[in-house]
């Protein structure tokens, strides 16, 4: 018997090789307040069928991993409180007949299992700040490193060290190529300070990418790095004030280890008035926009053959 269950509208999309793509739980469960939360996640779905592409939202409900969730399964993991599932707590999850909304590491782990391609997020975890004295990494570049899965991000938000996260890619042999730009984009900003070595021009390419990576025989994902559209970004100056006065308060609090992150999170989205919010849907709109272009493309190249 699988371990999964694949929703008729997935199974039937996955057996015709129709385009499909994978969403997460935890933006809804945790990152978005209630109701928005719920309309988010129906319009996430809703961008991806108006494309011609079978949303896929997987969380784990009553110890099973749901590939697609119904409307019901979509109000759980909504307005419940629910841990925050990673690939550890899967099979914990699995033996308590728990319910957990999955991370990005979680969600690309089932995803494939399920023979997904393609993924949606907003950003990445990465290497944490002071990740030299803590070693606070998040578990998505390790499950990345190992998971034949395309996602589509706009990089990781910029609490995080990017440039420690992307030699920590360089260093799992993860490819990491910028969606029409050679500069790592930094989640609510367009742009970091580091450079990419790839770019691709559009979904097609990658598409091709996904081919060559299977036809080598390699089995780390791919990261599209896709920047948030200049209109839509966080304006430059007011993030960093914000983010200066984040890091000030958790060193004024006394934070530290891995309850910083959660607390600057949460700083701010309060200092911001709801703006790094506001940001984060447009960003992940993007995304599902994108990732669903790279969908239909795989459709068509990745049919040429076997897939890993």
């Amino acid at each position: 018997m699988s371990p999964l269950h694949l929703s008729p509208e997935v199974e039937a999309a996955l057996s015709a090789g129709a385009p499909v793509v994978a969403l997460e739980s935890t933006i809804i469960s945790h990152g978005l307040p209630r109701p928005r939360n719920f309309e988010a996640a129906r319009e996430f779905e809703a961008l991806l069928r108006d494309r011609g592409v079978t949303p896929a939202t997987i969380a784990v409900l009553d110890g099973v991993p749901q590939i697609g969730l119904d409307e019901s399964g979509v109000h759980r993991i909504a307005e419940e409180d629910m841990a925050k599932a990673s690939v550890r707590d899967l099979p914990i999850l699995a033996a308590r007949n728990g319910s957990g909304a999955t991370t990005v590491a979680a969600t690309a782990h089932l995803a494939a299992l399920a023979g997904i391609r393609v993924f949606a997020t907003g950003g990445l975890g990465g290497v944490h700040r002071g990740a030299n004295e803590t070693f606070d990494e998040s578990a998505d570049l390790t499950t990345l490193a190992q998971t034949p899965i395309t996602v589509v991000s706009a990089g990781v938000k910029s609490v995080l060290d990017i440039g420690a996260t992307l030699e920590r890619l360089e260093t799992l042999s993860v490819p990491v190529v910028g969606y029409g730009t050679h500069v790592f984009p930094a989640f609510w900003l367009r742009e970091s300070a580091f450079e990419l070595d790839w770019a691709v021009d559009d979904a097609d390419e990658v598409a091709r990418v996904m081919r060559a990576r299977d036809d080598l025989g390699e089995r780390a994902g791919i990261i599209v790095a896709n920047p948030i559209p200049a209109d839509q970004q966080w304006d430059p100056a007011e993030h960093d004030r914000v983010l200066d006065e984040a890091f000030a308060a958790a060193a004024d609090a006394g934070v530290r280890g891995k309850a910083v992150t959660p607390f600057l999170l949460s700083f701010i989205v309060d200092a911001s008035k709801g703006r790094s919010l506001e940001v984060n849907l447009d960003l992940a709109r993007n995304n599902v926009r994108v990732a669903a272009d790279i969908a239909t493309s795989w459709s068509t190249v990745g049919a040429s053959g076997p897939t890993p």
